[in-house]
Parts: structure tokens; sequence; C-alpha cells
């Protein structure tokens, strides 16, 4: 990699923002435990080739589960985009994106490709409920159904209700027009295969193949 480029004075560069799934980290956590607690149970009371297959089955699963619970991430900050999914590392100088959208899945388009940003996720649910509360806004409804002119006098506007993952890409986008000028924020998309996920992973399901193949 080359020497990251040093900010100017006048372009200061702030800490990362930082985009999980909440609800992600704490079902890995819940699987992770699930899986020690089986697979140690395993080798510690299993016979034959019981506790060989429980590590195995270790070795292949955790690495998995953390892959697409607790690894995946989005960090931003005012040059550049580093979207960490389960088996890469995508790193996007603002100058280098196209768009970034969320339809039924949260993207960013850059150099004519397409990335999945997977800490992001789409909740249509989510978006059905913001535009309730954006329509009953509009409506002008009180405690019992009706506006009153008071009402409407007095009423501070409230900001729109907005999904999480549209907040996100609002943010993303914001920082994208902003940071597409700077001198930092130059350069072409970087991926980095994500290896330290990938190996543990094949090697314990070529050992589970291999242990069953022949038990």
């Amino acid at each position: 990699m080359s020497s990251q480029q040093q900010p100017t004075p006048d372009e200061p560069v702030y800490d990362d923002r930082v985009y999980r799934s909440s609800m992600g980290v704490a079902g890995g956590i819940a699987l992770l435990a699930l899986t020690v607690w089986l697979c140690g149970d395993a080798v510690v009371r299993g016979s034959g080739n019981t506790p060989w297959i429980a590590l195995a089955v270790a070795l292949c699963a955790i690495p998995l589960i953390v892959a697409f619970t607790l690894r995946p991430a989005v960090f931003a900050n005012d040059d550049r985009m580093r979207v960490r999914n389960p088996f890469r590392v995508i790193e996007l100088p603002w100058a280098a994106v196209d768009a970034v959208r969320a339809g039924y899945s949260t993207e960013v388009l850059a150099e004519g490709a397409k990335y999945q940003l997977w800490s992001v996720p789409v909740s249509l649910r989510e978006r059905k409920k913001a535009s309730r509360g954006q329509l009953s806004r509009r409506g002008g409804l009180t405690g019992k159904g009706l506006s009153t002119p008071e009402a409407d006098k007095t009423a501070t506007p409230a900001a729109p209700q907005r999904a999480r993952a549209d907040q996100v890409v609002d943010e993303l986008r914001e920082l994208a027009e902003r940071g597409a000028s700077r001198s930092g924020a130059q350069g072409s998309v970087r991926v980095h295969w994500s290896y330290e996920v990938i190996v543990p992973a094949l090697a314990g399901a070529l050992l589970l193949i291999v242990l069953l193949s022949v038990s």
C-alpha cells in the first residue's frame, strides 16, 4: 500500500464514523456462545472421532459467524469510506464514489462496480413505520384525531422520521459530496480479501470432510 497522503492544515481529518448493525452483533454473540457451548461439550464428553469433529465444526463455524455478524462495519471520514464486509475490505476515496443508495440493500457504486454495505441492512418494516409517522404529522393529527388552530401555532416542526439505513445513506452522501474535492480523497478503489477469515473456515471445512469420510 502506498503511504497515506498527509492532510493540509486547512483540511483536517476527523475520527471515523462507524456504522454497525446492533442486531447483527447481538445475534453473533449469541451464536458464538451457542457454538462454543455445543462444541466444547462434545469435545469434553464425546468419544471416538466426536471431539475432533466438534473441533472441526468450531474451526469452520466460528470464523463464518464472526464474518457475517461481528465483522461487517462501515468506517467513514472526510477523505474516504472503508467497507468491511464478511470476506473483503473495500477502501473507497470519496472522489471515486459515484453514488450511495439504499433500495432493498445498501450499496455504494464506484468505478463501474457495486459494493454492498453488509453492516447497514435495509428494514422495510422500519421504512413503513417512518412513512406512517410522516403521514400522521402531515395530516396534523392530535390526540383526538383532529388539528386545532392553537395546536398548529404552538407546534414545533419535528424532524422527518427516516429509517436507519436511509439516515446512514444520507450521511454518507453528504460526506461524499463534501469530501470529493479534497486532496486526501483522491485515488482509486482498493479491494483486499480477508484471508484471516477465509483460511480458517476452509481449513475447518476440509478437516470436517476428511473426518466424516473416514468415520
